[in-house]
């Protein structure tokens, strides 16, 4: 998850997108798939979040729709996913979530996360997607506060 948070404050530091940040790895042999930053302003494109990126990068390594058919991914995200990025994951083949910082933490800068459901992460359990909460939060919060600091753009407000 360091990496991954890393990769968030690099994007910010180099103005290069937003505050977010996320990879996906093979979680046998913990070797790397794929990364996404988020890339919405420079790509004027919405749905360029960096867990839409790094899932469209790593179907496109491995040739295919879903992610399953070649072993047990997981994604590791800055920040807890919006309802678009929510929504992606359980068709991408993804078999585990960890994120750093929360919604709140993001819509205390003043991002807008879309409304997901209330129970969302035993929503994903049921597809037998397993999660993992807040990891290194306080580390992820400060990467928005940063780009806050900055003045970041803060899209579809």
């Amino acid at each position: 998850m360091d990496f991954v948070i890393q990769l968030s404050k690099q994007n910010v530091v180099q103005q290069t997108g937003g505050p977010f940040a996320a990879a996906i790895f093979n979680m046998q042999n913990q070797q790397l798939l794929a990364v996404g930053v988020n890339i919405v302003v420079p790509s004027h494109n919405c749905t360029n979040h960096a867990e839409m990126t790094a899932i469209i990068l790593a179907q496109q390594a491995l040739q295919t729709y879903d992610l399953k058919e070649h072993g047990h991914f997981e994604l590791l995200t800055s920040c807890e996913p919006c309802a678009m990025c929510f929504g992606a994951i359980p068709w991408s083949g993804i078999q585990h979530l960890a994120y750093a910082a929360t919604s709140a933490d993001a819509e205390a800068i003043g991002f807008d996360e879309g409304a997901k459901h209330p129970d969302w992460i035993n929503e994903l359990q049921q597809r037998g997607i397993t999660v993992s909460q807040e990891v290194l939060q306080n580390k992820a919060a400060a990467v928005l506060q940063q780009y806050a600091k900055q003045s970041g753009i803060i899209y579809n407000t």
